[in-house]
């Protein structure tokens, strides 16, 4: 019950960056008072730890696990019964504001469902996403992406939305009773690469053995992914990453997931 707000509310004080700048806030009041001493080796270790994000790789090292997790499934591949996209492809509430359909940096998600339903034209398109935002009113975000797929020719015929779920562990409930998967069926989950690993582990927790198709990738997967980028870069790969690894971790000690670190 409390852990959809709980895992929103967390995060808005739990980026590295946000905790680096208040422990740095926390040294500089304590400089000021007889605790002078810790101050100033809290301030030291906040700039030694945003020295870190800025001016190396060590969100691209944290991500690049993730991504590489799960490969995509051959080309090869016998037509599915279904493809299951998983939300967070749209901002639905910039959406609503502006008029008209604006994607998020996992948008892809939309447009690679599309593709394998023109691949696969038996196929069923199911995608499941409500509002998710905890501080902001939006409308689901099931909505919007029927208007969009339909927009761009979608095969309104096989397309169901789900527009409940709030999490991925929202996602895989709901998804399950909605489709009601048989044995021997084969279905795709069409989520970004890094998400890939939880979203995995959540389905299995649940009974549903579907077949992993990232997208999204934000990594290179070689030796450009070491190159020199800009700062807000470093800081979004970084915030990405750990929310991530956090959010594996808290499935798992949750018994959401099975495993810490789902393998295929």
């Amino acid at each position: 019950m409390f852990f959809f707000p709980v895992s929103k509310v967390f995060w808005l004080i739990a980026e590295p960056v946000t905790v680096l700048v208040l422990v740095a806030g926390v040294g500089v009041a304590l400089a000021f008072t007889r605790w002078a001493r810790t101050g100033r080796r809290l301030s030291a270790l906040a700039i030694l730890g945003l020295l870190l994000i800025l001016f190396t790789p060590v969100g691209v090292a944290l991500l690049r696990p993730l991504e590489n997790r799960f490969p995509p499934p051959p080309a090869d591949l016998p037509a599915p019964t279904g493809i299951i996209v998983l939300g967070g492809g749209l901002e639905e509430a910039k959406s609503e504001a502006r008029g008209q359909t604006i994607l998020s940096e996992d948008g892809i998600r939309l447009i690679a469902a599309l593709q394998l339903a023109r691949r696969y034209p038996t196929a069923r398109l199911i995608f499941t996403g409500g509002a998710g935002n905890f501080l902001e009113q939006a409308p689901a975000e099931a909505i919007g992406v029927r208007k969009f797929w339909l927009d761009l020719g979608g095969p309104a015929g096989r397309m169901t939305f789900e527009a409940r779920s709030r999490n991925t562990w929202e996602n895989a409930l709901f998804t399950r009773d909605l489709v009601k998967p048989q044995p021997g069926e084969t279905w795709l989950l069409v989520t970004s690469a890094w998400h890939m690993p939880r979203a995995m582990g959540i389905f299995r927790r649940r009974g549903f053995q579907v077949t992993a198709y990232p997208v999204a990738y934000r990594t290179y997967g070689d030796d450009r992914d070491w190159l020199p980028v800009s700062a807000s870069d470093r800081i979004s790969t970084l915030d990405l990453a750990i929310r991530e690894w956090i959010g594996l971790l808290a499935y798992r000690l949750t018994h959401k997931t099975n495993a810490l670190f789902p393998a295929p």
